[in-house]
């Protein structure tokens, strides 16, 4: 593999992150849980890591607009649309991963 100049991978990178939005925008039966219990993050943790990110670089964005920004809509209208009560087993088995 070559090497790639800064400006490049950084662009690479940020092309990455807007297709991972864009496919999770796009699979919204895809619920937070599951991304929690398969992969320990979320749209929210995105979310919040959108938010410190620009604050590392001295640019407000909170988090209910970095939200906005990774679910493509106002978190609470994304909630209404999408967002389904968690299952007995989905919440034991973040429980059994994240409860330590």
């Amino acid at each position: 593999m070559s090497q790639l100049d800064d400006q490049t991978r950084t662009e690479l990178e940020a092309a990455v992150f807007r297709r991972l939005v864009t496919h999770l925008q796009d699979n919204t039966d895809v619920q937070n849980i599951d991304l929690m219990n398969l992969a320990s993050f979320c749209r929210n943790c995105l979310s919040k890591w959108y938010s410190a990110a620009a604050d590392d670089k001295g640019i407000e964005i909170d988090y209910g607009a970095a939200r906005e920004i990774v679910y493509g809509m106002p978190y609470d209208e994304w909630k209404e649309k999408y967002q389904t009560e968690a299952t007995p087993e989905q919440k034991a088995a973040y429980a059994a991963k994240h409860d330590k």
